[in-house]
């Protein structure tokens, strides 16, 4: 079976480098962006299996990543779940309608990130 390879878009380096270790753990390749306009260049350029997004980025905001990833062929179709610090419902909500498969609210559990993981990809 071939390893899935997920993207994480995250300005927090110690929330990118902890959930980077934590899905290398679960045997995930794992590539990271620090802004959104980095995220857009490694997704068009390695196609991951799954996109992981803050929406709250300098940049580029995780709204404006989906709305270009959406946008080109190749990146079209990849399964894009929002992580974020707000859990407004007027977020989610948004995020959702721009065509993300879902969302996951910070801090997280890992366990449920994880399962998250498994429902998009596996």
């Amino acid at each position: 079976m071939k390893v899935k390879k997920i993207l994480i878009i995250e300005d927090n380096l110690q929330i990118l480098d902890n959930t980077k270790e934590l899905l290398e753990l679960e045997g995930y390749t794992v590539l990271t962006a620090k802004n959104g306009i980095e995220g857009i260049e490694i997704a068009i350029n390695n196609t991951p299996d799954l996109i992981l997004c803050d929406i709250m980025m300098p940049l580029k905001n995780g709204y404006e990543v989906l709305t270009e990833l959406k946008a080109i062929e190749n990146t079209s179709r990849i399964p894009f779940i929002f992580v974020t610090a707000s859990a407004e419902k007027s977020e989610v909500a948004a995020g959702l309608n721009h065509g993300a498969f879902d969302y996951i609210s910070k801090p997280f559990d890992y366990d449920h990130l994880i399962a998250l993981i498994k429902k998009t990809i596996n």
